[in-house]
């Protein structure tokens, strides 16, 4: 799809009886959803993307004949998307096939035993039944909470901005009826006593970057949102959602400028007033988005003495998601034994999350997400060939591990790994390879000590306690994206641009109030 990018070129700020102009940083699923909104609004928008394609963490590579998706690939909660094409008058389903997998993905225990995770419910007791007949029965309640959860924590609050105190004291009585002090492997295992179910019902954590010994038991309604609506693939990959995303922003009048950093975020008089370039130049706003991530947004892109509430030593005594390290490779043969979502897991499951997570450690063993798209969409790859990618939680880089000297043999492992597992042979089959480690998600991605989704989604870092989608120290700043509220993955940071309806109003408001001013 032909991206109609104006690389130096943005809109000047109106008269006040044009519209209000909106910036963007950054053009991630949570950016490009704020600013369709944004645009629908009777804003007029611009998207500034450090990168020279969209995307961000959903950037693509394409090498040798093979199509890769930098980021997510598990899709979920469709209508999200359907609300996005629609506010341009447009059908989703007109531009962009969605194509519902079955099993979801496939947990495989270092046993050598699987487990298929699917949407079929009497597929899924069966998988119960077969591992540990005596958890069914315990399956069945967990279910039922996880189904609590998804409603008052994602129907109930997941889009609503938490803006004040009373915003927190109105959502009380949702989390005391979640009992989210527990954690949700906590959670997990009060219903179920089988190590592997165990392990199965709470790893769904990880995917937005959170310890399931740690994080609130809220996010089990991940599990139910998934059986609500599916997982599913974007046939042609996820850069065909952040391609048609772009799309209907720019049939809607937006604009995206490509290789455009933003080095500060102008303020004056405690209101952001545009932003200042890479290249010097300064793009005047009347408000400013970011999806960048919320800390380095305040620790690098904003001026110490603007900042009362996020100060430097705020934002560094959080605690921080774990990083990713992603190896992306193509293979001359095709591997039809393998679906297109694996999980392979580890010798250790709650150790090895300890070392991540609290020890500062790069394990010798790991667990694995291995993504094959081309089991669902061959166009991913060369005919007869294969695409990979292979990812392993790791700590961000408070760890201190050197990844210039420390990937390659780190890569060399995980494909001994997999040689030893799933895909024999592998080193001779392999055409294309790279990889993605913390220091990238830092000095690319530009997020603060290389952490891949935030602060970890903690009872006490998730809601009123996240970084607010308006922000507490400037006004005219907002955000969205994975390191505010909601939280990561991309339901969370689709509802996250959802959540700015709630704190934003129609343009023509804007321009009201300006004008009372």
């Amino acid at each position: 799809m032909l991206m109609k990018t104006h690389p130096n070129r943005i809109s000047d700020a109106l008269s006040p009886e044009g519209a209000p102009v909106a910036l963007v940083v950054g053009s991630g699923f949570g950016g490009l959803a704020a600013a369709v909104r944004l645009a629908a609004k009777g804003y007029r928008v611009t998207v500034l993307e450090k990168l020279d394609g969209p995307g961000g963490r959903a950037y693509v590579h394409r090498r040798d004949g093979h199509t890769f998706d930098a980021g997510p690939t598990i899709i979920t909660v469709p209508f999200l998307f359907d609300e996005l094409w629609a506010l341009a008058g447009r059908k989703f389903s007109d531009d962009v096939t969605l194509k519902a997998l079955d099993p979801f993905y496939r947990i495989r225990f270092d046993d050598g035993d699987h487990f298929d995770y699917s949407g079929d419910k009497d597929r899924q007791r069966a998988e119960i039944q077969r591992i540990s007949p005596d958890d069914l029965p315990g399956y069945e309640r967990f279910m039922a909470e996880a189904d609590h959860c998804y409603q008052l924590g994602f129907k109930a609050l997941g889009d609503h901005a938490f803006d004040t105190v009373g915003d927190l004291v109105r959502a009380s009585p949702a989390i005391l009826k979640m009992r989210g002090w527990r954690s949700l492997h906590q959670m997990v295992a009060s219903h179920l006593k089988h190590p592997k179910l165990r392990m199965a019902m709470s790893l769904q954590s990880l995917l937005i970057g959170g310890n399931p010994f740690s994080v609130t038991c809220i996010y089990s309604l991940i599990n139910a949102l998934e059986r609500q609506w599916g997982v599913h693939w974007a046939m042609g990959g996820t850069g065909a959602l952040v391609a048609g995303l772009v799309d209907v922003l720019q049939g809607l009048g937006g604009q995206l400028m490509l290789n455009s950093e933003v080095r500060r975020i102008n303020v004056q008089q405690g209101r952001a007033t545009g932003v200042t370039l890479a290249d010097g130049r300064t793009l005047p706003a009347d408000l400013v988005v970011s999806n960048a991530d919320t800390a380095w947004t305040y620790r690098n892109l904003i001026e110490p003495e603007h900042r009362r509430h996020w100060t430097d030593r705020r934002v560094e005594k959080g605690r921080y998601s774990m990083s990713l390290f992603v190896w992306y490779f193509g293979t001359r043969k095709a591997y039809p034994d393998i679906p297109h979502h694996m999980m392979l897991l580890g010798p250790r499951y709650k150790d090895l999350l300890t070392d991540i997570f609290k020890r500062h450690k790069l394990a010798d063993d790991f667990s694995l997400y291995l993504h094959r798209p081309t089991a669902t969409d061959p166009a991913m790859g060369p005919p007869g060939g294969d695409t990979f990618y292979a990812l392993a939680p790791v700590r961000h880089l408070d760890s201190g591990t050197d990844w210039r000297s420390q990937a390659e043999p780190y890569r060399q492992a995980l494909q001994a790994r997999l040689e030893s597992t799933v895909m024999p042979g592998l080193g001779e089959q392999i055409t294309t390879s790279f990889m993605t480690t913390p220091q990238d998600f830092h000095d690319r991605l530009l997020s603060f000590k290389g952490a891949a989704f935030g602060l970890e989604p903690l009872l006490t870092q998730s809601a009123w306690f996240r970084p607010h989608n308006r922000s507490e120290d400037i006004a005219g700043l907002y955000m969205v994206g994975a390191s505010t509220h909601p939280g990561a993955g991309v339901p969370g940071v689709l509802m996250s641009a959802r959540a700015l309806d709630s704190v934003l109003p129609h343009a023509s408001a804007w321009r009201a109030a300006a004008a009372r001013a």
